[in-house]
Parts: structure tokens; sequence; C-alpha cells
């Protein structure tokens, strides 16, 4: 991983990539504060080192690192008229300083460079801070949805429209 240790770099993740515990770990802790909050509990939880090997395979990965120090990541997949977000993260330590922002600019413009026109991604109905953080950020709700064998809404679905 590239970069000084005072700055902050998002590159896409390299084909030699082996850090899978240490990715694993991230997104763990990024999402921990959704245990006991969130029902269903995070897909996070079902992660292994294995699983995300196999998903970054399929989607695009995007890391921010600071030096060799990796603060945080999101995952891109193409879908037929925009890309989908998901497991975006960042380390707690390093919350509040635009690294979730940034990740969500670089894949704005990974989406734009594949002839996209909307990205989309998926908050869970409890967490209502990331609704407002990401309708701050251009997202706007376009469904809500449940998980299978929940009879109510247990997500919302945000689209932002990309310039």
């Amino acid at each position: 991983m590239t970069g000084h240790a005072d700055e902050l770099t998002i590159e896409r993740i390299s084909p030699d990539f082996q850090d899978w515990d240490e990715l694993l770990a991230l997104i763990l802790n990024a999402f921990a504060y959704m245990n006991g909050v969130i029902d269903p509990p995070s897909s996070a939880l079902a992660l292994t080192p294995e699983s995300l090997r196999a998903k970054a395979a399929q989607e695009t990965v995007f890391l921010a690192t600071n030096g060799e120090r990796l603060l945080g990541c999101i995952f891109v997949a193409e879908k037929t008229d925009h890309f989908y977000v998901g497991k975006l993260a960042v380390d707690p330590a390093a919350q509040g300083k635009g690294i979730g922002r940034r990740l969500l600019e670089t894949a704005e413009q990974h989406a734009r460079k594949h002839g996209k026109a909307t990205i989309e991604l998926q908050t869970r109905i409890e967490l209502t801070g990331n609704h407002k953080a990401f309708q701050q950020l251009g997202f706007q709700e376009t469904a809500r949805t449940a998980h299978p064998g929940y009879s109510h809404p247990t997500s919302l679905t945000m689209r932002k429209a990309l310039a």
C-alpha cells in the first residue's frame, strides 16, 4: 500500500492483496455499533476471509489507507443501470475525517467511468444517523424493503444521481 503516514490514499484493491483477516476485522469493527441495534443482525457477521476474497473477485473494491494502515473500504457491484455500494466501512478510530465521503466519491467516479448515472446503497431502518448522512451526500430514499421472514421494512434503499 502506498502513501506517507500522514496522507490518505484510496486505491483499487490489488490482485495480490492478502490481508483478508485485516479487511474482515476493519469491517467488523466498523459495523460493531449495529450489534443489538438492527434486526436482523448485519450480514457482515457472516463474513469470513474466504467469503471476502470471493466477494472481491466479483465486485470492485477500493481501500483507504494511511501509510500501511487500512482505514476504510467500499465494495462496488455493477448492476444493469447503476452500481450498488456495499460494505462501506471506516475504522472507528478514523471516523469523522471524511474517509467515508472520499470512498463514496471514488465509487461515484468508478460508476461514471463505466457509464452509470446512479449509485445505490441500502441502510437499515434503525440507523437514522446513516439516513441523514447519506441524504447530506445527495442520496434519496427510493424504497423500503424487508429481509426474508420479516413482514415490516428492515432496510432503506437510497440512490444518488451522478452529474
